[in-house]
């Protein structure tokens, strides 16, 4: 992926949930070297990755103590934060409009 826009809403996470740091910079680094043309691409590297419909998937972050929400564009390799929070914050959300 070339781009991930709101960058700094995972510093900004990093800073107020310590202990996600180390597991977001690796999805981080992981998406930015990443050429997924498909969401069933991101599922052959995040198999438990739930693909959810207007081009979001949702991530399990530190095994499943958090959720990322990112919406992708494919054809022009972005992929953008929709969300990041705990599993019951993100129980309170719904992941296809937020």
């Amino acid at each position: 992926m070339e781009r991930i826009s709101a960058k700094r809403t995972l510093r900004t996470y990093c800073e107020k949930y310590s202990d996600s740091e180390q597991y977001l910079k690796t999805w981080y680094d992981t998406v930015m070297s990443s050429e997924w043309k498909t969401p069933n691409d991101v599922r052959m590297t995040y198999a438990n990755a739930s693909i959810l419909k207007n081009s979001r998937i949702v991530f399990n972050i530190k095994g499943n103590s958090y959720r990322l929400v990112a919406k992708f564009n494919f054809e022009k390799q972005w992929v953008f934060i929709r969300f990041i929070g705990t599993h019951l914050e993100y129980d309170k959300i719904d992941a296809n409009t937020v």
